[in-house]
């Protein structure tokens, strides 16, 4: 039996917690997997410290949170302490969800308490290693770096922003996944006031979006209906979803209110330039690129890579790299291909893979894995020249790069370079 107070919630509250159940994305974590129930836990996440697994939220009372009490489960999702007084660990975004209002939380525990079906499964436990395996610990870290309070209306910025930075930095906590990390593994920053929020990051060895406004790695150049359709879609002209990406837009983003994606792009779009070391200035209009082959493409056989990527690489994205929409990214101006760290480059290549199923996007395209066909050298030498052809310019990749990324997620050996 659920707890007394979730008994009589509205109906209209019940589906506004379903919504922002979609809004949170809890499903993607708290799921282990597509033939598992959902909101019952086990996923492994992977962290600095450890693997740590997701807990049952379904309102199960022996292995769920059948018996958390409304001031419970707000401190819990708010907070990260467990009824029984247990910490949580920061895998759960609990220093997003801080900023949170009052009736959201409320909605959400109608919700859970009422909609979602109870499962009873235990989880696997999380068993870190000594220091870390200390809950008691955070208590420490939480007054350090948990410092995010409920949000508050900015009055020098329209009702669409506000709305955009609500859900950006409360329910949709973008900065877990897409703001660079400290030494204690706390958030740089939790809104818009430090230009190092939504910068990019390193995550489970992928590289996440830089979604500040720089012009090459970033959402410079993209409008804000672009956003807006790449958050419902996962695709763009500017790029296609990947990585973890691909379960947050299939889970979570495409069921977002056209209201909803259009409030978080003019938010986004309104983050100010962050430099890096990557550029994008195309030789010729992009009417232009779609019909010619540029002069820097890849009649040059004779730069390292050019050949790799004709033999291997055009017939999709094409020899000028613009791709074939919606089926094929293009590679010119893309903003995955220009993010300094080219650690989800060196996936893509290495392991293959396709972006999200939508119901309003095209079904994605799968692209092979070259992990067991292409050298470590073989792979940087045609993403560096990826990277620095059609207006592109970007840090070279080496075989070195290509190497860590093969050993920590490839269970292959790299092949013999091509002679």
């Amino acid at each position: 039996m659920v707890a007394e107070n979730a008994q009589s919630a509205d109906p209209e509250i019940i589906a506004r917690g379903a919504y922002l159940a979609k809004v949170a994305d809890c499903e993607s974590c708290h799921t282990a997997g597509p033939d598992h129930p959902p909101f019952a836990g086990g996923l492994p996440i992977s962290s600095p410290f450890g693997v740590i697994y997701s807990t049952n939220i379904t309102p199960d009372p022996a292995t769920g949170i059948g018996q958390y009490s409304y001031e419970d489960f707000s401190r819990a999702v708010r907070k990260g302490i467990a009824k029984d007084g247990r910490y949580l660990y920061p895998a759960m975004p609990y220093p997003s969800f801080a900023a949170v209002l009052d009736d959201d939380i409320q909605a959400l525990y109608a919700y859970f308490m009422e909609e979602v079906k109870a499962v009873n499964h235990m989880p696997p436990q999380t068993e870190l290693p000594f220091p870390f395996n200390q809950r008691w610990t955070l208590m420490f870290w939480n007054a350090a770096f948990a410092t995010q309070k409920p949000y508050k209306v900015r009055t020098d910025r329209n009702m669409q922003w506000n709305r955009g930075a609500y859900l950006v930095q409360g329910l949709g906590h973008c900065g877990a996944c897409h703001t660079p990390r400290g030494l204690a593994y706390q958030e740089k920053a939790y809104s818009e006031s430090s230009p190092e929020y939504l910068s990019g990051a390193v995550v489970d060895n992928w590289s996440t979006a830089d979604l500040t406004g720089n012009n090459a790695s970033g959402l410079g150049r993209w409008s804000k209906a672009e956003i807006s359709t790449f958050l419902e879609t996962g695709h763009s002209r500017l790029g296609v979803a990947f990585g973890s990406m691909v379960t947050v837009i299939e889970n979570s983003t495409q069921y977002l209110r056209k209201e909803d994606l259009d409030a978080i792009a003019a938010y986004l779009k309104s983050l100010p330039l962050r430099k890096s070391r990557s550029s994008y200035k195309p030789s010729v209009t992009q009417d232009q690129s779609d019909k010619i082959d540029l002069e820097i493409g890849i009649n040059q056989f004779e730069r390292p890579g050019a050949g790799l990527y004709s033999g291997l690489c055009a017939k999709c994205h094409q020899p000028n790299g613009t791709g074939d929409l919606p089926k094929y990214p293009r590679l010119s101006g893309n903003s995955m291909v220009l993010l300094e760290n080219p650690v989800s480059i060196i996936r893509q290549v290495l392991e293959g893979g396709k972006g999200p199923l939508t119901k309003n996007g095209p079904i994605p395209k799968e692209m092979p894995g070259f992990a067991k066909k292409l050298s470590d050298r073989e792979i940087a030498e045609v993403l560096t020249f990826v990277r620095n052809s059609w207006g592109n310019t970007a840090p070279p990749v080496t075989s070195r790069d290509v190497s860590k990324i093969r050993k920590k997620c490839c269970n292959t050996t790299a092949p013999s370079t091509h002679e």
